[in-house]
């Protein structure tokens, strides 16, 4: 008998909801949503969660709430990340969701974002040593593993933004803007990356990776149905990212497949994309871009 479950992730920029029938090993997705909610809005400058932010968040909670209600989820799990993690009045936030959900949220430690991810993007994957990149706007997770098994994790405080607010001022970014992003950039990552040895197959997740995607393939609309599995030349996914860091914000909105409140922070995030491609000790020159992520892990994990 499937269990109907709702699982919820709460990052830096987003809040988003999957509502999906469980049963074993399959899964079938009844409902999907996404608000832009900006929670870390300067949270890296002050430690804390504006009142603004947590209002933003409540009311698409409140909106998830409804939802959940209608479809009758018999379990529900809400996830928080990056913001949650940084912010000193985060318990402000869990307090209230409490009260309109009736269950806590659970603030996740980067190793456990990375794995929910890494489960949620490769467990329909056939498979291969993968390295699963999830971006997000505090925080970015890397995974390394075969199947089911994890071999290695990290997760770095570098996200569209994160990086956006402590780089990228202008509008479109200078060049001394991007060039002292792309540095720091080079100087967090190589270390980390150096760790690592080739990887056969790399997976990109979540919004700042689709987005790139859909601006690689020239999409006239945001079509998951195209971006689900692509597999991108690593070239062609490159220039794709220096081209949204190049653009102004109001070009980037104008672009059909564009979320507006993703456009004032993805060449930040593209910029992530762009480092980890120039550094990553790759065996392939593909990225297979999956719209399955730490939604589908978290889900995945409630029934496991």
């Amino acid at each position: 008998m499937p269990e109907r479950v709702a699982a919820i992730d709460c990052g830096t920029n987003s809040i988003r909801l999957l509502i999906t029938d469980v049963d074993g090993d399959f899964k079938t997705d009844l409902l999907r949503e996404m608000r832009i909610v900006r929670l870390g809005e300067g949270v890296d400058e002050t430690g804390r969660l504006s009142a603004a932010a947590i209002e933003r968040t409540l009311v698409a909670t409140r909106e998830y709430a409804q939802m959940i209600e209608t479809f009758e989820a018999t379990s529900i799990r809400f996830c928080a990340t990056s913001a949650m993690r940084d912010a000193a009045n985060g318990v402000e936030l869990e307090d209230a969701v409490e009260e309109i959900l009736g269950v806590r949220p659970v603030v996740l430690a980067g190793v456990d974002e990375a794995r929910a991810s890494f489960v949620g993007a490769t467990r329909s994957l056939a498979p291969a040593r993968t390295l699963v990149v999830d971006i997000g706007g505090g925080s970015t997770e890397l995974v390394v593993g075969t199947g089911e098994t994890i071999e290695w994790s990290v997760s770095l405080d570098i996200g569209s933004v994160r990086l956006t607010e402590r780089f990228l001022a202008g509008d479109p970014a200078p060049v001394n803007e991007v060039a002292e992003c792309m540095d720091y950039l080079d100087r967090v990552l190589k270390p980390v990356l150096d760790q690592i040895s080739p990887i056969d197959s790399f997976v990109g997740v979540a919004g700042t990776v689709t987005t790139v995607a859909a601006h690689a393939l020239a999409l006239p609309s945001y079509d998951s149905t195209q971006i689900h599995g692509a597999r991108l030349p690593l070239d062609d996914v490159r220039a794709a990212c220096v081209s949204l860091v190049q653009m102004s914000i109001a070009d980037r909105r104008a672009l059909p497949f564009m979320h507006p409140g993703r456009a004032d922070v993805i060449g930040a995030g593209a910029s992530i994309v762009d480092r980890l491609i120039a550094l990553l000790p790759l065996n392939t020159d593909t990225l297979v871009v999956s719209e399955q992520d730490i939604l589908d892990g978290i889900a995945w994990e409630m029934t496991a």
